[in-house]
This record gives structure tokens, C-alpha cells and sequence, in this order.
């Protein structure tokens, strides 16, 4: 598949790889940014022809340090490399501006891409995510220690612990399937295992400090989205978010944890489309 070369500034080259589904020269062109340690694939191919459904062409990268792209070793990056990095994806596709999603870091990314690439933006949606401001969308003592405990040392450990993960802050029981869960995991493993990355990742989440008086600033089409039972972002990280935010717009969904179950792709992708439309 393509990729996107990019030189941020002293950040090093990458090389990012991205899929396209649907028209991405005729349609407007919905970006999609994952979280920490996420690859392109947890964007379920499925999930991406149900925005194309809905007239968009979509996007689908691998940050840096996850799946396909590159891998940065010891070199230290920050949020803002990353938001650089979706750019050179827009650019790679000549695509002058898009609707940009991000889900948790790839929220805080999407904040990034909103407060230094504005005119690259169509409107910008957050979800499961947090400003950075202290205080709001902080973890629980159980969700953190989730997320920190040290890697797998093998394939099926990584998947036991993500589907242990998945129990304390994950969307409600009923709506987990978990056979199917253990599939993706397993496909995630065998496509890419690099803890290096998220440590890496880690850091520029946490270097990054508050986005919040930057965003107060932006003119933007805005939409959170929040999960009702995170535990990992707790909902008051996306509900601060747009409240700093002018004229944001905020949807809870009632049953979601930190996560994005089939259940609520239809709810997910109806809240959303009818957004940009309103546009």
C-alpha cells in the first residue's frame, strides 16, 4: 500500500502507512486517527464502508510506531510530530482538507492537527479523549494499572491481558463479543507487537500539558463523543473538552466504555453523519 513521507521538524522521517476506502477524490474525506498503541485495522473494515455509506471517502493510517509505519527506536516525538504526520497523509492523498476523527490519543491528536493545521480541517470530532487540562478525564486506580502493566511476552498473553483490560474499562458485558475480540487481538499481534511504540507514545501524550486555552480559540465544527462507562478517560475529560471548546457539541453514549464494540457503530456513525451534515 502507499505510504506518506514526512519530515516534522527535527522529528525523523516516517514512513506512514494508510488504506482508502470508497472515493477519496470525489467525496469529502473522512480521516480516522487511533489511540495509543492502536493500528489502522481496529478501524474495522466494515465499520469504514458505513461512513462510505453515508457519501465519504475514509482513511485508515498507522500512526508512527504502530503497525506498517515506522518504527522510531529511542527518538523522542510529541503529539504535535503526530498531528504532522495526518497531515502528510491528507497530502499524500491531495486532499486539501477533511473531516479528522480520533479516538483517545487519536483524539488528542485530532486536537493538535485542529489547533496548528485549522485550514486543513473540515470539522474535527474527539471521542473517548481529553484535553490534557489536570483534573478531568483522569483514570481510575484499576484502569491505569490496566493499561501499564508491562507487556506481553507472547501472543496469547497479549490477548488475554487486552481482553482483561476490556472488563474493567470497556463497554457493557452484553455488548463484547468475545471470540470475535480475541480474532482482532490476535490479527493486531500478528500484524505488529511493539511496546517500544507505546512507551513512546506515552511520553508524548504526557509532555504534551493542557490543549485547553489553545482550544478555546479554534473556530471549528466540533463533536465529543463519550463513553457513559470509561473508566480509562473518564467522561468528564470529554465534557470539559467541549466545554473549553466553542460551540462544540457533546454526545454521551449511554452503555460505551473505552472501546468500540459493533454495537455502537450505528449509533456511532448516525451521530456523526448527522453532525457534518448540519455543517
Amino acid at each position: 500500500m502507499p505510504v506518506a513521507i514526512h519530515s516534522a521538524g527535527e522529528s525523523p522521517a516516517v514512513e506512514l502507512y494508510f488504506e482508502t476506502f470508497g472515493s477519496v477524490t470525489d467525496d469529502p474525506v473522512l480521516l480516522l486517527i487511533n489511540g495509543l498503541g492502536s493500528q489502522s485495522i481496529n478501524y474495522p473494515q466494515a465499520w469504514c464502508e458505513q461512513f462510505v455509506a453515508e457519501g465519504f471517502g475514509v482513511i485508515r493510517f498507522d500512526n508512527r510506531d504502530t503497525g506498517l509505519s515506522t518504527k522510531l527506536d529511542d527518538q523522542e516525538y510529541s503529539l504535535s510530530d503526530m498531528a504532522a504526520d495526518a497531515v502528510a497523509v491528507l497530502d499524500a492523498n491531495g486532499i486539501d482538507a477533511a473531516h479528522v476523527m480520533g479516538l483517545s490519543m487519536g483524539g488528542m491528536i485530532a486536537q493538535r492537527m485542529a489547533i496548528g493545521h485549522r485550514d486543513r480541517l473540515l470539522s474535527m470530532t474527539s471521542v473517548m479523549s481529553r484535553t490534557g487540562e489536570p483534573g478531568f478525564g483522569e483514570s481510575t486506580d484499576k484502569a491505569i494499572g490496566a493499561l501499564l502493566r508491562p507487556p506481553a511476552t507472547n501472543r496469547q498473553e497479549y490477548i488475554d491481558g487486552l481482553i482483561t483490560s476490556l472488563g474493567i474499562y470497556g463497554s457493557k458485558p452484553e455488548w463484547i463479543d468475545e471470540e470475535a475480540m480475541r480474532e482482532r487481538f490476535g490479527e493486531a499481534f500478528d500484524r505488529c507487537f511493539c511496546p517500544g511504540g507505546v512507551a513512546r507514545q506515552i511520553h508524548a501524550i504526557t509532555s504534551d500539558g493542557s490543549r485547553s486555552e489553545a482550544l478555546s480559540q479554534i473556530d471549528l465544527p466540533v463533536l465529543v463523543m463519550h463513553g457513559s462507562r470509561d473508566t480509562l478517560v473518564q467522561p468528564d475529560g470529554g465534557k470539559q473538552t467541549a466545554a473549553v471548546i466553542p460551540n462544540a457539541k457533546f454526545v454521551l453514549i449511554d452503555g460505551m466504555g473505552h472501546d468500540y464494540p459493533e454495537a455502537v457503530w450505528d449509533r456511532w456513525v448516525a451521530e456523526w453523519s448527522e453532525f457534518v451534515g448540519a455543517i
